[in-house]
């Protein structure tokens, strides 16, 4: 059995899973601390599963750590090495950050000899006296993260290991990142996903034990597995190091929690939460990845990330019954307290479902006499908004299965222009928690290869059996090793016959 657990702006899921059974479920208001909203959560599962369950595993979803990069707090301040001389000279690192952002995290950043050219040749060899004398400086500065960055270290990482290897040596304090373990080809937009990361590292170290102390307070003997952005599970020392793989878990959680609970591995996924809706496309039951540059906090990054669009409209959404507009202002967690139905005085998108008549919650009578016309054209817009952004995820103009999940679900009425069947859940409010409790251990490869020197089944073969490596090297259960992506893109702008290759495998977590 597992728990697995969302955090989301508005609510805190939890759900107790055996095998393809939810057994219980629990929402709770999300704390600004998170953790109290996770205690609140597995309380009500310890109380409704004693020791009678043997709980395996707690998983838990939570994109709390974007704040502190959207809001520019608890950052910690990073320096980057970039490893090119005497290439890329004229785009230092963070060259297009937002200014008040690369305050918030610059320490220093250097640009020193070494890097490779795309077929793996040196552009120049490694002076381990600079890396020495830069070491010694950031150590003087008590600058606590730092990034490495070489050029083209997606192809040839060798530089970047062999500089960490010196600097934990000289400063072993230092949590160091290496920009080829978290982005791709694309020297600034891997660079910055690194700094990102290694902005986050503290903060990441610090709720996860926070999150560990709670589960333990609780008397759950199970370890704990963090979400990552691609629909897949890690283990909590390894989202400790690469907190960035973590920010965009909910949406996902929520999508591969749609594909669990309806069977369904090809569709559009609506999840429409408290604050926001979320909109993303299931390829193979797993949420397609962002093909392109994603902007994180005003930064351009090339990490893994979904391909998701997102609004503001969610069950705690204002409405202006003049304007007839809604949000993007929402009460949130507070919807239980200030929406009419609930007895507040502010008028909402949840009060304009029960006006309706879709859903019966809280007092009718608070909502019985809003004027029709009005909650007719409001649920329109609802519709409209949801159905523009199907319409913007869709790569053809052949209708496609819908699925509605998250407390929100209940604002859609009827069908979806676009879509050839709206389909509606058992569960669909904590679809992101199931989500999260079904998480499988996953390996991706994204590497370039000349067929001038490996021929391309060999290439082909090359990548995935390193993506399955990773899976097992992860405590993926070899003998459930399944491959949900594979795709190859020639490279005409390089010299020479050159692809580049992306490999994704999952597998069931082994348990000890």
């Amino acid at each position: 059995m597992r728990i697995g657990i969302d955090v989301g702006g508005t609510n805190t899921d939890a759900v107790l899973i055996n095998n393809r059974e939810v057994l219980y479920k629990a929402k709770n208001l999300t704390t600004p601390d998170i953790t109290s909203g996770i205690i609140n959560s597995i309380d009500e599962i310890v109380e409704f599963a004693p020791k009678r369950f043997n709980v395996e595993s707690v998983v838990i979803g939570t994109t709390h750590l974007i704040n502190s990069l959207l809001e520019r707090k608890n950052l910690s301040t990073s320096s980057i090495i970039r490893l090119c001389l005497p290439s890329t000279t004229l785009l230092p690192p963070m060259v297009d950050w937002p200014m008040d952002m690369k305050e918030a995290i610059l320490g220093d950043s250097y640009l020193l000899h070494g890097g490779n050219e795309f077929d793996g040749r040196e552009i120049s060899k490694i002076n381990k006296d600079e890396i020495v004398r830069v070491t010694e400086d950031i150590k003087m500065k008590k600058i606590s993260s730092l990034v490495i960055n070489s050029v083209f270290s997606p192809i040839a990482s060798g530089h970047e290991r062999f500089v960490a290897n010196i600097v934990a040596e000289i400063a072993p304090e230092i949590k160091i990142t290496l920009a080829h373990e978290i982005g791709k080809i694309g020297l600034l937009e891997r660079e910055n996903a690194a700094i990102l990361n290694a902005s986050l590292v503290a903060k990441a170290t610090e709720m996860i034990a926070a999150i560990k102390k709670a589960i333990s307070i609780k008397g759950l003997d199970a370890p704990l597995f963090i979400s990552q952005n691609d629909g897949t599970l890690m283990d909590s020392e390894y989202a400790a190091r690469y907190p960035v793989f973590t920010i965009s878990a909910g949406p996902t959680n929520s999508m591969r929690g749609a594909a669990f609970l309806s069977g369904l591995k090809d569709a559009i996924v609506v999840d429409i939460g408290g604050t926001s809706t979320d909109v993303g496309i299931l390829v193979n039951g797993f949420p397609r990845e962002a093909s392109i540059s994603v902007n994180i906090a005003g930064i351009r990054t090339n990490f893994r990330m979904p391909d998701v669009l997102s609004i503001a409209l969610g069950g705690g959404s204002l409405v202006d019954e003049k304007l007839l507009t809604i949000g993007p202002e929402s009460i949130g967690h507070n919807l239980t307290k200030e929406s009419l139905v609930f007895g507040g005085n502010k008028l909402t998108t949840t009060d304009i479902a029960v006006a309706a008549g879709l859903k019966n919650i809280g007092n009718f009578k608070k909502v019985n006499n809003l004027n029709g016309i009005m909650v007719n054209k409001i649920q329109n817009l609802i519709k409209k908004k949801v159905e523009n952004l199907i319409d913007r995820l869709k790569t053809t103009v052949d209708s496609v299965p819908v699925i509605l999940v998250g407390g929100g679900e209940i604002l859609i009425a009827g069908n979806l222009f676009g879509a050839s069947e709206v389909i509606r859940l058992q569960h669909a409010d904590v679809a992101n928690a199931v989500g999260a409790a079904i998480s499988q251990v996953g390996g991706q490869v994204e590497k370039i290869y000349s067929l001038e020197n490996i021929n391309r089944e060999n290439a082909i073969i090359q990548a995935v059996q390193e993506a399955e490596n990773k899976v097992i090297l992860s405590g993926g259960n070899p003998e459930t090793i399944e491959l949900v992506e594979k795709e190859e893109i020639p490279l005409s702008y390089l010299p020479g016959n050159v692809i580049k290759i992306r490999a994704k495998v999952v597998a069931d977590l082994q348990i000890a």
